[in-house]
C-alpha cells in the first residue's frame, strides 16, 4: 500500500530553548529564514506524501498560521510588485494538505502518535520528528519509502553514533540484509555504552504499519507517565518484522541549542545568495580571534 500520510510531532514544550520558546513553538525557530518544521513538511512533499497530520498542543497556533494563507500580506506584496517574495509566501500554504490534532497532555512520543489513529486509519504511514533535519540529495523519507516498497514492513531510520552517545538514542540489534538495510532483531532505549547492541541509533524518521496503534494501546507508561514509541515498536516486533535503514545524508539535531547553531551555520553557508559573504565573515572572525 502506498504511503499517503505522514504524522509530524510538534507538541513538546521546547524547554531546552527557553526563554525563546516561552511564547512561540520551538518548531517555528528559523534556520536562516525558514522554520524548522517547514523543512520536514517539504521533505514529506518531496517524498510524494501530500497528506500531513501535525500533532500540536496549547501555544502552537503559530504553526497553523504559518501554513495558512495570508491574504493581507499577499496583497501587500503584490501591490509592491515583489513577485519573488510573494511566490515564496504562497508556496508555504501550498506544500501539502495539512490537518491538526492536539495532544492535550505531553505524555511521550508514543502517546503523540496514538492520538492520530482515527485520522491515519488502517494504512501504513510516515512519521517525522522536526528536531531532526536531514540534508540529502534524495530526501531521506523517499529513500525509506523505496525500502518499504521492497519489504512491505515497518522501516525506521538509523545512523551510526559514537559509543558515548548511546544513552541518548534508541539502539537496534541489527542483522544486515542489504547495503544500508538491516532486519531489527531487538531495540534498546537509551542503553549505557557497554549494553548497546550496536552503534546504530534510531533517528526521527519512521514508516510504520497501522498495527503500531494497537501496540501503543498495550504499552505501559514509563518514567514520568510517558508512553514511548520504542516500547510500542518492541511489541510490534513480536508480531511482524521491522527493518532499519541507514539513510544517505547529513542529519542535524536541532533539538539542542548547539545542534541548532550548527545547522544554522551550515544552511547559511549553503545559500547561494548569502553563503559566500557569510563564509568570508566566519574566516575573518577566526582570524580576529
Amino acid at each position: 500500500m502506498k504511503i499517503r500520510k505522514a504524522v509530524v510531532t510538534a507538541a513538546g514544550w521546547g524547554t531546552r530553548f527557553l526563554p525563546a520558546t516561552k511564547a512561540q513553538p520551538k518548531e517555528m525557530l528559523p534556520l536562516v529564514d525558514k522554520p524548522m518544521i517547514q523543512y520536514v513538511i517539504e521533505e514529506a512533499a518531496a517524498s510524494g506524501i501530500k497528506h500531513i497530520i501535525i500533532v500540536t498542543a496549547l501555544g502552537k497556533r503559530a504553526i497553523e498560521d504559518h501554513f495558512d494563507r495570508s491574504f493581507e500580506l499577499e496583497h501587500t506584496l503584490r501591490r509592491k510588485g515583489d513577485g519573488e517574495l510573494l511566490q515564496k509566501l504562497q508556496h508555504v500554504s501550498e506544500i501539502a494538505d495539512i490537518c491538526y490534532v492536539r495532544q492535550k497532555e505531553q505524555l511521550g512520543l508514543g502517546h503523540a502518535i496514538s492520538v492520530t489513529r482515527d485520522i491515519v486509519g488502517n494504512e501504513p504511514f510516515a512519521i517525522f520528528l522536526p528536531d531532526d533535519i536531514i540534508e540529502a540529495k534524495v530526501p531521506a523519507m523517499k529513500q525509506m519509502i523505496e525500502v518499504y516498497n521492497r519489504f512491505g514492513c515497518s522501516v525506521i531510520a538509523v545512523e551510526k553514533i559514537a559509543p558515548e552517545d548511546t544513552s541518548s538514542y534508541g539502539v537496534i540489534e541489527p542483522k544486515q540484509v542489504e547495503n544500508r538495510v538491516y532486519q531489527v532483531l531487538s531495540l534498546v532505549e537509551k542503553p549505557k555504552p557497554k549494553d548497546a547492541p550496536s552503534n546504530l541509533g534510531i533517528v526521527g524518521r519512521y514508516i510504520l504499519t497501522p498495527e503500531i496503534f494497537e501496540m501503543l494501546e498495550k504499552t505501559h507508561p514509563g518514567k514520568g507517565g510517558e508512553i514511548q514509541l520504542t516500547d510500542g515498536l518492541r511489541l510490534l516486533l513480536e508480531k511482524q518484522r521491522i527493518y532499519a535503514y541507514q539513510f544517505e545524508g547529513i542529519r542535524y539535531d536541532t533539538g539542542t541549542p548547539l545542534g541548532f547553531l550548527k545547522a544554522s551555520v551550515q544552511f547559511a553557508l549553503n545559500r547561494p545568495d548569502i553563503g559566500a559573504k557569510f563564509k568570508e565573515y566566519l574566516l575573518q572572525l577566526r582570524l580576529d580571534n
